[in-house]
């Protein structure tokens, strides 16, 4: 591979990382938002912010990292976006921040009133972040934005069939990671009655994001026929693997393995999100924008990969530990009671 397509990995596996780690926080706000009224929801609560506490702002790293690289490696295609999806992308970052600002305010807040505002902010902001995000990606897929500065219409290339499923889905993808990951935070916390909640809801959710992503097919096949091609012809390996990586998550969830299900669940979402690119690729801007044409000079791209390099070296081993350190912390069983 050269340059370019080394780096455009490097950036997905970004953006994998992005959508398995943030989606899942995202998903936990969702189940923030439907796990009741304040005093019978007070535990999951708990359980959700505890999982999430020392996480949360982490994992938002990916999605700068993800722009970053966009910019530099790939400035035509950075531009394009940036100016025909301004309006998404603008209330997705409004969402994030309102979402950031309302979690660390409940948490300081004394008052009911102020707890309840502050987790609605925190819980709404958690579906539409998603759903804009979603929908951006969706722009993108169903070859929506053009090359060049605001080329594509500013509502219609994320308000369109394709756009509305891909916010859809990843809403759903959000709910499904976060119900499966605090099955197995639960058990670890030892609250084995809380992971049969989440075990439950992630039954169902599994459920609805197989049936979207059914659903999607037609939708795809109709309004994306191009995507359609890509993902039924060179991507349809990751495609079959997806769904069953999918089906087996549901059967571990019903077998109550929870620690095999985070793993599989994981799989299956990596292996729709790299199943876009692979469609689509060398072309990362319909029509015709190819990468080695998007890419950046020889020069910006080695500087770039170097610079990767050693601040993984000094960022990968602390996220790590960060990681490690927020499971161990489950272990604590008085902390969700």
């Amino acid at each position: 591979m050269d340059a370019a397509q080394v780096l455009l990995v490097v950036m997905w596996v970004g953006v994998t990382l992005y959508a398995l780690l943030a989606g899942a926080d995202f998903g936990g706000g969702i189940w923030d938002l439907l796990a009741g009224r304040s005093r019978a929801g007070m535990p999951q609560r708990r359980l959700i912010e505890h999982s999430i506490g020392p996480v949360w702002e982490a994992n938002h790293v990916w999605l700068i990292f993800v722009i970053v690289v966009l910019w530099t490696g790939f400035p035509p295609v950075f531009a394009a976006v940036m100016s025909t999806l301004y309006i998404p992308l603008t209330l997705a970052a409004l969402g994030i921040i309102a979402r950031g600002a309302a979690f660390a305010f409940r948490k300081a807040s004394t008052e009911l009133w102020q707890q309840r505002l502050f987790g609605a902010a925190f819980a709404t902001s958690s579906v539409l972040t998603p759903f804009f995000l979603g929908a951006v990606a969706g722009a993108v897929a169903s070859g929506r934005v053009p090359p060049g500065l605001a080329a594509g219409d500013l509502l219609r290339s994320w308000l369109n069939p394709t756009s509305l499923l891909g916010g859809v889905l990843a809403v759903a993808v959000c709910a499904y990671l976060a119900a499966v990951y605090l099955c197995d935070d639960a058990v670890r916390a030892g609250s084995p009655e809380l992971a049969g909640r989440f075990r439950h809801r992630a039954l169902a959710t599994g459920l609805v994001v197989g049936a979207v992503a059914l659903g999607g097919i037609s939708v795809i096949r109709w309004d994306a026929p191009r995507l359609f091609d890509g993902l039924t012809h060179r991507a349809l390996a990751l495609v079959v693997a997806g769904a069953v990586l999918g089906l087996l998550s549901l059967v571990l969830l019903w077998r109550r393995h929870y620690l095999s299900v985070r793993v599989t669940a994981a799989l299956a979402v990596a292996a729709v999100v790299w199943g876009w690119p692979l469609a689509q690729y060398p072309v990362m801007l319909h029509p015709s924008l190819t990468v080695d044409e998007a890419a950046a000079v020889p020069a910006v791209l080695h500087a770039t990969l170097l610079v990767l390099a050693v601040g993984a070296l000094l960022v990968l081993p602390s996220m790590a530990w960060l990681f490690v350190l927020q499971r161990r912390s489950l272990h604590d069983p008085g902390a969700h009671g």
